[in-house]
Formats: structure tokens, C-alpha cells, sequence
């Protein structure tokens, strides 16, 4: 009884990290695939001095991530590609941690270390200890 319990209070921990890092990342992403970088900048000084188009592929990997973190598990179709988003965004939180430490920009690392650690999470959840099974 306390194992069927305890998966259940997994299941509804990963449900939870997953809606926050997809409204997270959906809203960062689409911020960053529409915004006009004049705007932008006002909030993400680093979008200023980076290519338009790294701009718009960041904000696109993250809006489709955060879809790619909600709907193959609430659909049941195909629910490993929760486990790949999660992984995808693990990835780019990396990613932005190099980056931002690279500029000098220290402020913002422990912010994408959260996220990963978040995603690393769901992944894991989602591989092992709450699987989500295909209809």
C-alpha cells in the first residue's frame, strides 16, 4: 500500500514540475520567437549583441520543449517524447549556463540550473518511477 502511494504522490510531482516548466518555457519561448529584440532587450540584455536567428531558434527549441513536455503524456501518444523534451530542455539549460558564463553573466546560471535539475527530474520520473503508457 505505502509503494502505490508513494507512485502516486511521484505521478502527481512530475505532473506538477512539468506544467510549471512548460508554462515556464512556453512563455519564455514565445516571448523569444515574436518579441521585436528592441523589446526584448529591455528584459534580456544578451539578445542585443546575439543574431536574430539564435534569438528566434532559442525561443522556438523552448516553446516546442514546453508543448513537448505536456501533450504526448496528456495525450498518450507516444509519452517518451516527454522524456525527450525534458532532455532537449536539459540540454539547453546547459547550454544557456555556458553562455551566460562565457558573457560574464553570473546572475542568471543558478536560475538554468534549477530548470535542468527540474527537467532531469521529469525525465528520470518518466523513464523509471511513473512511466506514462501509450493508449
Amino acid at each position: 500500500m505505502a509503494n502505490q502511494e508513494n507512485n502516486k504522490a511521484i505521478h502527481i510531482s512530475l505532473w506538477i514540475a512539468q506544467v510549471l516548466l512548460a508554462v515556464m518555457f512556453i512563455m519564455a519561448g514565445l516571448m523569444k520567437a515574436t518579441q521585436p529584440i528592441e523589446a526584448l532587450a529591455e528584459s534580456l540584455p544578451w539578445v542585443s549583441s546575439t543574431s536574430l536567428g539564435l534569438v528566434r531558434f532559442i525561443g522556438v527549441s523552448e516553446l516546442l520543449g514546453g508543448i513537448g513536455l505536456i501533450l504526448p503524456s496528456l495525450l498518450r501518444i507516444k509519452p517518451f517524447l516527454t522524456v525527450w523534451a525534458a532532455i532537449g530542455l536539459a540540454v539547453v539549460m546547459v547550454l544557456a549556463a555556458i553562455f551566460h558564463a562565457s558573457r560574464g553573466e553570473y546572475s542568471g546560471i543558478g536560475a538554468n540550473l534549477v530548470f535542468m535539475a527540474i527537467a532531469l527530474f521529469v525525465a528520470w520520473g518518466r523513464t523509471k518511477k511513473a512511466p506514462i503508457l501509450a493508449k
